[in-house]
């Protein structure tokens, strides 16, 4: 429970966590965000840290010259990117059995089902929109590997989808982070940005499922 209620705490202060970490570690903070990014995005065990608050968090750190974008944003592209392909690779390389795995601490089965229904419905662009979806973001390329989606169309959606991602997020902290109004209802963005997109998953995996299911009748 303590570490829900210390892994909560950094999601939604993860301006307050960051801005102390540049101020004690300095040049740092760049690994420290490869990393967090590299492993959202390429481990299936880790779907619950906070890639579009924290994007959002450095493009505005960035506004204010704590960080570089110039260096920050290729970066991150490379995170999420590199991220994706060992996702990809270690769905691949479990193949269908995966089908077969039960819910635990390690794996979260409803997460995989919706992320596979989204893929089943939209296929390739599934890994351009789940990039903007938590949990999704985390199992989508698992999934197109699972499905055995060559590599090449693979990277095509992988680079698009996390230039789009990285970039955009990465933009609108930079030029609106710092507002006095966002500043003061930061907190309250960042429940936006995990919760909307929340709701857009269930609402997807529904329909996906609703229409699987009146195919299948």
């Amino acid at each position: 429970m303590e570490i829900i209620a210390t892994l909560l705490d950094f999601i939604l202060h993860v301006d307050r966590h960051l801005e102390v970490f540049v101020q004690s570690y300095g040049i740092w903070v760049y690994a420290l965000l490869f990393a967090i990014i590299f492993v959202e995005t390429g481990l299936v065990v880790m779907p619950f840290l906070p890639g579009d608050s924290l994007l959002f968090v450095a493009g505005a750190m960035c506004g204010i010259g704590l960080m570089d974008l110039a260096v920050l944003a290729p970066l991150l592209l490379a995170a999420a990117v590199l991220g994706n392909q060992c996702n990809y690779a270690i769905g691949r390389a479990i193949g269908p059995r995966v089908f077969q795995w039960e819910d635990s601490r390690w794996f979260n089965r409803r997460a995989f089902d919706q992320a596979h229904a989204f893929y089943e419905q939209y296929g390739g662009i599934t890994l351009v929109a789940a990039r903007f979806m938590p949990f999704v973001r985390t199992f989508a390329p698992f999934v197109a590997g699972v499905a055995q989606m060559t590599r090449r169309k693979f990277t095509f959606f992988d680079v698009s989808g996390g230039a789009l991602w990285v970039g955009s997020l990465l933009s609108v902290g930079y030029f609106f982070g710092n507002i006095p109004w966002v500043q003061t209802h930061l907190e309250k963005i960042i429940w936006t940005m995990v919760v909307v997109p929340g709701l857009l998953v269930v609402l997807g995996s529904w329909r996906a499922r609703r229409k699987a299911a009146a195919s299948g009748a």
